[in-house]
């Protein structure tokens, strides 16, 4: 049986959703790290270590691991130093995020408990309900 036309682009229009719902929680919501801060500066020390460590070091494995941690430590340079178009990614979500949470079920509280700020959700059209 072939999907009609309206189905598929239901089934388009959630992919957008969710995407940008995915988009938008995952900017806002960084984890909290221990210990000391990482910056740019420190992984760029870390890195040149790890070079040095690379060329004299003559254990095979050991360099091998050396080799990981310095592609470990190069990828989370990137992903530091890469800008992110907070206000962009809002938009979309306040665009999808009251047909996304009346399709799926998804109340206030839950976007709040996510960490969507109150003002996100009151500009996108969520509504607060007895269920949360």
């Amino acid at each position: 049986m072939a999907m009609t036309e309206e189905h598929k682009t239901a089934l388009a229009q959630g992919r957008r959703e969710a995407k940008a719902i995915k988009g938008y929680l995952e900017a806002i919501v960084v984890p909290k790290r221990r210990g000391r801060p990482v910056t740019p500066e420190t992984l760029e020390s870390k890195i040149v270590a790890l070079d040095e460590k690379v060329r004299s070091e003559h254990d095979p494995l050991s360099r091998l691991d050396l080799y990981q941690a310095r592609i470990d430590a190069r990828a989370a340079l990137v992903a530091m130093t890469a800008t992110i178009d907070l206000d962009a990614l809002e938009a979309e979500f306040v665009a999808y995020a009251a047909s996304y949470s009346n399709r799926k079920g998804i109340s206030w509280t839950a976007w709040r408990e996510a960490g969507v700020p109150a003002s996100v959700l009151a500009t996108a059209g969520v509504k607060r309900t007895r269920r949360g």
